[in-house]
């Protein structure tokens, strides 16, 4: 029901009342004679005015809605995933990710980390009869960053970010992409926000073989996030293409999607998604593509 339908209320315990034109009264809410009017009486007297008047009430003691939305509120998650296998070959892989938030009216802040590590151990026989074990890794890889957003006009906001790590199996020693720009909501909904974004990146790569020339150099910064919630579930998929301006052929493209459902303890979800780093020009020996498909659990708190 809308607030403009409400005809009458009371309320037997006084609460805190903002009214239109910025009025704070505490005291009991009542509505003599209905017809949406509303009294709130309290120690310092009787304020009269309507229903459609009143923007806030919360209870005395707890702290003022409006000061609760201007301050900057922490939300943190962590998620990890162990999957193996025996027989034939002898597989074991491991995941880990953790993200720290910091949302305020205008701004956010986001710290994570993520590792992943797969290996294979094979056994095969020589020709001398001998049973050789062989190791063979599909996966090594470690991430950190940091992503700070200001919405500072309506749809538009500007953002900054670094990212930095290693990669073992495609042969980066270190690696990291710095970028800053502007973003754009293209949808802004309760629930669902669509941003992309264009901006300025500086990327480096350093390759342990010394045979591989290595990359420092600008360029783009083009990306695409989209989070949405539903009653149930969400969804998140994050886009970024960064080319090099001497070299457009040259550029790294990084993706992920994933679905998250609650489990019986809200606290723990389920997530089940994919991820894709493809390098156009990756080491001698190796292929552009990198995709990562996973289910972890994932445990969230403030």
């Amino acid at each position: 029901m809308k607030q403009s339908e409400v005809v009458s209320i009371a309320t037997d315990a006084p609460l805190r009342v903002r009214l239109e034109g910025g009025t704070v009264i505490q005291g009991t809410l009542s509505s003599p004679g209905g017809g949406g009017a509303v009294a709130v009486s309290g120690p310092a007297g009787t304020i009269n005015s309507t229903i459609d008047k009143v923007l806030v009430t919360w209870e005395p003691g707890s702290t003022d809605p409006e000061i609760l939305a201007l301050q900057h509120n922490w939300a943190y998650e962590v998620a990890a995933d162990i999957s193996g296998k025996t027989g034939n070959t002898k597989q074991m892989g491991t995941a880990f990710s953790a993200r720290a938030v910091q949302s305020g009216p205008t701004d956010t802040l986001q710290f994570y980390v993520a590792y992943n590590r797969e290996k294979t151990m094979q056994e095969t026989v020589d020709a001398a009869g001998n049973t050789v074990e062989t190791e063979a890794r599909s996966a090594d890889q470690f991430k950190a960053g940091v992503d700070f957003s200001n919405n500072f006009s309506g749809r538009f906001s500007w953002y900054t970010r670094d990212e930095g790590g290693f990669d073992r199996v495609k042969d980066i020693d270190v690696y990291n992409i710095a970028a800053a720009g502007l973003g754009y909501d293209f949808v802004k909904r309760p629930g669902w926000t669509l941003t992309g974004r264009g901006g300025i990146s500086f990327r480096y790569e350093n390759y342990k073989n010394p045979l591989t020339e290595d990359v420092k150099a600008s360029g783009l910064d083009i990306g695409l996030i989209n989070e949405y919630k539903g009653e149930f579930w969400s969804m998140v998929n994050r886009l970024s293409w960064v080319p090099l301006f001497e070299d457009f052929a040259n550029y790294r493209f990084l993706h992920e999607s994933y679905l998250e459902l609650p489990m019986a303890d809200p606290k723990w979800k389920a997530r089940f998604g994919v991820a894709n780093d493809f390098n156009s020009k990756p080491a001698p020996g190796l292929e552009e593509m990198d995709t990562t498909f996973f289910a972890r659990f994932v445990l969230s708190f403030k």
